[in-house]
């Protein structure tokens, strides 16, 4: 593998990233951790999202060569299972209430395997073609909340009041809980309880090559970024052109929430681009 170029960088800054890169001899991953939807920690001082971002990343790290997507998942799973139980007050209560876990999406290349994992929402370009695996309610949410700010806008409010003030947020903010029910049953994420294999993505790279043709360009990044492109500088392009045209994310690229005051984005966001040969 040879890395051409990548970058993480924080919507706020850098030390509260919930965003990760791993690079090893072996495996190439992108973290992206959950935005927390309570106020609950585990740690004093750090979301929830960046300690499960840094659990996974210590576990990748230490990933024998040969292991598989099973292997990956249940490695994962007991790396955030046993903190949380060593950790949490209460695990019965992690059990029940899904938006007080620890939670993240991950993508990961296998140098081994020649194949791109993908738990939860992440995306990737292999050779220009593009690969996601977003959650199932996410567009839904996004367009109920654009269409109360569109409203917002319409009787009077400014959108420099609306970043401040996010009202659509708040109002699917109960629906955002309430979905993540669905955690590891109608879709994928990291959270310390099993992961069902159905709802992960595995890609075996070398076979979308036309003719096998090497070597073969892998994109991989978390959903920071709302239009994906094969180099960082047109991905940031487009990410800094959206920010300053529609700041709320309401418009073209509809999100569950927008860039807030203090935030130099609307999320955390983590790039890597690199070739494979084998």
């Amino acid at each position: 593998m040879e890395i051409i170029e990548s970058l993480v960088k924080g919507k706020i800054d850098n030390d509260h990233c919930e965003d990760g890169l791993v690079i090893t001899n072996d495996f190439v991953a992108v973290i992206d951790g959950s935005t927390s939807k309570t106020d609950s920690r585990l740690v004093e001082g750090m979301t929830n999202g960046r300690l499960a971002m840094l659990l996974i990343k210590e576990e990748i790290n230490n990933l024998p060569t040969d292991t598989s997507l099973l292997t990956f998942s249940r490695r994962v799973t007991r790396k955030i299972s046993t903190f949380c139980q060593k950790t949490a007050q209460n695990w019965q209560e992690m059990t029940r209430h899904p938006e007080k876990r620890l939670c993240a999406s991950v993508i990961v290349y296998s140098r081994y395997r020649d194949e791109i994992w993908m738990i939860g929402d992440c995306q990737c370009l292999i050779n220009g073609i593009y690969f996601d695996n977003p959650k199932p309610y996410e567009a839904q949410l996004a367009a109920k909340r654009a269409k109360i700010l569109q409203a917002a806008l319409l009787s009077g409010a400014t959108v420099e009041g609306l970043m401040a003030d996010d009202i659509g947020r708040k109002a699917i903010l109960h629906q955002l809980v309430n979905v993540m029910k669905g955690e590891n049953i109608t879709y994928s994420v990291v959270d310390g309880f099993p992961i069902p294999m159905e709802h992960t993505k595995k890609i075996s790279v070398h076979t979308l090559a036309p003719g096998h043709r090497k070597p073969i360009e892998v994109v991989m990044a978390s959903d920071g970024y709302p239009f994906l492109r094969s180099t960082l500088r047109e991905s940031e392009a487009l990410l800094e052109k959206q920010l300053t045209e529609d700041p709320l994310f309401m418009k073209k690229f509809k999100a569950t929430k927008g860039k807030r005051p203090g935030q130099v984005s609307f999320d955390d966001r983590a790039y890597v681009r690199f070739v494979t040969n084998s």
